[in-house]
């Protein structure tokens, strides 16, 4: 299906071309695609049993509401022949399929409603499994907005289509039934009654082409405009500190004025086939009340079957409306699908080799050998570096914006694959040992960490089976025990969206204490300390001399002052390594980390042109 679009061979950094980022990939409307629905109906599969008892219920309510009518126009002939034997037991069987269409109604419409829900949990579930393993690759050039429209937006779509298709069966069945009634009890009549169904093929066939036009306009005006929403509530800081209100209320409106015409363009396409059905029907009533009165007076046609034909050609338009609304469910389902199962092929490029081995037991070393690497082919980030850190050893990756220290952590924990040359740890291939086991001994520490919704003590515990008292002795060891017992509730504070009622370096803390918690046996710090204020940092740097004991360390720091008692440290500039050795070893060389660490600013990224005297270098950072 996607293999055209998605590429399966493609390296593990390149995106997958899917259409996540395009326009044509977001079309609300999709052509029938047998291999989207075979394949979405698969997940019927466990359901089936539920599946059939679902369209058993459906047919039956349809055969219910057909027989009704006809029942009706008994009742009638039995009352004008005054023949009250026939009348009562016509009642009565009316009363039945009354109730069994009552009965039969309800339950399809409830079993239909729960199996597209478990349908639809079983595909939200996929999806997510999938997101979890996809590589960092395919997200780094993904818009978050569009993964959440397809797990959100989409799913719903296919639910609305699965919801729908199971009464589609039993409107299809109610239009053959009626059709087939209409055209057993009078030939002629029946014949002339569904020569309107025709008229209304065609008035759609002409109405659709404009309303896709119409709805994806909608679509996208509506997209638009929530973009432009989520920018502002995202931003909503800035636009307070700049006193931008105004003109961003401005650039709303014309946005939200966009979408509202695009919407009551839409919504009048709409709107425009009911009363196209209402007329239509109101055509084929006249008809059969003209032709069908006639030939009641001419004795060719009893009362009754001329009434039981009104409450046919009344009903007979129902199944026909729904149908159409349902053709254009199916259309968006069918895109929605695409977009769906696009997203559910991205191959998942890092994954375990089927003979992986699983670190333990190890000696705790990383080392990098001619290592090449770039997040886009031809562009490498990493030239040919080389280095070791030993066991229990303390490491600092340290240089300019750009110069691949970041680069390098994330081939430490294989998040993504290198061009050429080889990253060990343990003295395995990374390549050759399994992920969980990667996770289970290399602890990372960000410079934003990243805190999920719950209590503190969850956060802290995260993955682990850490029991409480470990929780609040790790806390301790980084200091953030004191601050976490002034909250209201302690470690049972709840906190909020990324833990953003708490302070940037309280959440530093957590994360420090999380991952003194996990007890990795190699450890890596992306300036864990950057966001931290210098009285706290103080504090750390006692933390740290814990959190790194037993352990091997990779520290990147742009403030020097914080790593000059690492046991080595590597100096890198546009992805090469152009020194490397103690901080007392580095002075006295006095080379690039000497002037930077003598400057005014005792940072890399702080005038970094003037410790060089490069201009060249200075265009390209």
């Amino acid at each position: 299906m996607t293999d055209a679009v998605l590429e399966p061979d493609v390296t593990a950094r390149r995106a997958p071309r899917a259409s996540l980022g395009s326009p044509e990939g977001d079309d609300v409307f999709g052509t029938f695609d047998p291999r989207i629905a075979r394949r979405f109906f698969s997940y019927l599969g466990p359901h089936r049993r539920d599946f059939l008892i679902t369209q058993v219920a459906v047919l039956l309510s349809a055969a219910s509401q057909v027989t009704l009518p006809y029942l009706i126009g008994q009742v009638v002939a039995a009352a004008t022949h005054h023949d009250a034997v026939r009348l009562h037991t016509t009642l009565i069987w009316f009363v039945a399929g009354a109730a069994a269409f009552v009965v039969c109604f309800f339950c399809g419409e409830w079993l239909s409603s729960r199996l597209a829900q478990r349908v639809i949990f079983d595909i939200r579930r996929a999806m997510f499994a999938h997101f979890q393993d996809i590589s960092l690759s395919f997200m780094d050039k993904t818009h978050v907005g569009r993964i959440m429209a397809r797990l959100q937006g989409d799913v719903n779509s296919l639910q609305e289509f699965l919801e729908s298709s199971t009464g589609a069966v039993g409107d299809f069945a109610t239009l053959i039934g009626i059709s087939v009634m209409l055209v057993v009890m009078d030939v002629r009549l029946g014949l002339l009654t569904l020569l309107v169904l025709p008229a209304l093929i065609g008035i759609r066939a002409l109405w659709l082409p404009h309303s896709k036009k119409t709805f994806r306009l909608a679509r996208d005006a509506s997209s638009t405009a929530n973009s432009a929403l989520a920018e502002n509530i995202n931003g909503v800081r800035t636009v307070q500190e700049t006193r931008r209100e105004q003109l961003n209320f401005e650039l709303y409106r014309e946005k939200a004025h966009d979408n509202f015409k695009a919407q009551t363009g839409a919504s009048w396409m709409s709107q425009i086939m009911v009363p196209t059905v209402d007329v239509l029907t109101g055509v084929a009533m006249s008809l059969v009340i003209v032709v069908g009165g006639e030939a009641v007076l001419d004795k060719r046609l009893e009362v009754g079957v001329m009434v039981a034909f009104l409450f046919y050609v009344q009903r007979f338009f129902d199944p026909v409306r729904m149908l159409s609304m349902q053709y254009t469910i199916m259309q968006r389902a069918m895109a929605a699908g695409h977009r769906i199962f696009e997203v559910l092929d991205v191959p998942v490029t890092i994954k375990d080799k089927p003979d992986a081995l699983a670190l333990e037991a190890f000696e705790p070393t990383v080392e990098f050998r001619d290592v090449t690497f770039g997040y886009e082919p031809g562009r490498p980030i990493l030239h040919d570096v080389s280095f070791k850190v030993r066991p229990r050893e303390v490491v600092a990756l340290v240089g300019p914006t750009g110069s691949g220290k970041t680069s390098i952590i994330s081939l430490t924990h294989r998040f993504y694959e290198v061009d050429k040359g080889q990253v060990l740890v343990g003295g395995h291939d990374v390549r050759d040992v399994t992920l969980d086991s990667l996770g289970r001994n290399i602890g990372m520490v960000l410079q934003e960490p990243f805190l999920f919704t719950g209590a503190i003590e969850e956060n802290i515990r995260y993955n682990t089976s850490a029991s409480r008292e470990e929780i609040v002795e790790a806390a301790k060891a980084v200091s953030a025990h004191d601050f976490i017992m002034r909250l209201p509730e302690g470690y049972d504070t709840q906190l909020g969206q990324r833990g953003r009622n708490i302070s940037v370096g309280q959440r530093q803390l957590i994360s420090f204490a999380r991952a003194l918690v996990a007890d990795p046996q190699i450890l890596i710090l992306d300036e864990a300390t950057a966001n931290i204020d210098s009285f706290t940092e103080q504090a750390i740097q006692k933390a740290l001399k814990v959190l790194f004991a037993g352990r091997t360390c990779m520290v990147i720091a742009h403030r020097l002052a914080t790593i000059r008692d690492a046991d080595r440290i590597i100096v890198l500039q546009q992805g090469r390594i152009i020194e490397q050795g103690s901080h007392g070893q580095l002075m006295r060389a006095r080379g690039l980390y000497h002037r930077l660490y003598t400057s005014a600013h005792a940072s890399f990224d702080d005038q970094v042109v003037a410790a060089t005297g490069d201009a060249e270098f200075a265009t390209r950072t």
